[in-house]
């Protein structure tokens, strides 16, 4: 289901199935976005971006494992093993570096992730798969042994946030276009981040 594009208007009282919206994902997600104003407009930018911000992910990724690796609260959550990998683990907290094979395959699904929010069709199938992102790190989904507290999703995608957001002002963009990818780029990451504290719900 592709997302709409939001009316700028509305005369009416628009109503809302508030039980519906915990239980139909593309019910949840297009409230969001009509509600933010996240459309179509929105996805082209976030479309005109990725030749631009391609190149750039390695290093995104590097310096979000960078910071996730200044703090134990963060870094403990990539000694278990991870959901999809078969490799071998570290012992401990101390034993695991950034060029362990475990963070490595970690790095390649960020990786993965961030390219597919600049060049994802935003039908039903990306839908289920941003809700994903949020489900893998509780025991719901992926390694039952994974449990991110909330707070430590919320520090990563705040600076998730900063890092795109920077990278996207950094541009050599005409200001019209520069400020609409970064308006397009920060409305998707609250939708995001909604299916990500969904799953934290008691």
């Amino acid at each position: 289901m592709t997302i709409a594009t939001a009316p700028r208007e509305q005369a009416n009282l628009i109503s809302i199935d508030e039980t519906r919206l915990e239980n139909d994902l593309p019910y949840r997600v297009n409230y969001l976005a009509k509600f933010i104003g996240f459309g179509a407009d929105d996805i082209e930018a976030l479309h005109g971006l990725a030749p631009l911000l391609g190149p750039a992910v390695p290093a995104l990724v590097d310096a979000v494992y960078a910071q996730l690796f200044r703090y134990d609260a963060t870094k403990r959550h990539f000694v278990p093993r991870q959901s999809g990998y078969d490799g071998p683990v570290p012992t401990d907290i101390k034993a695991l570096d950034a060029d362990h094979e475990q963070i490595r395959f970690r790095k390649g699904h960020l990786g993965n992730y961030l390219l597919k929010l600049l060049t994802g069709s935003y039908d039903e199938k990306m839908l289920s798969y941003l809700d994903l992102v949020g489900k893998m790190h509780t025991p719901k989904a992926g390694s039952a042994e994974l449990n991110v507290p909330l707070i430590q999703m919320n520090a990563l995608m705040g600076f998730v946030s900063n890092a795109l957001l920077s990278a996207v002002l950094g541009l050599e963009l005409d200001d019209l276009t520069k400020r609409r990818a970064a308006q397009a780029v920060n409305k998707l990451l609250w939708v995001q981040n909604d299916l990500i504290t969904r799953h934290y719900a008691a």
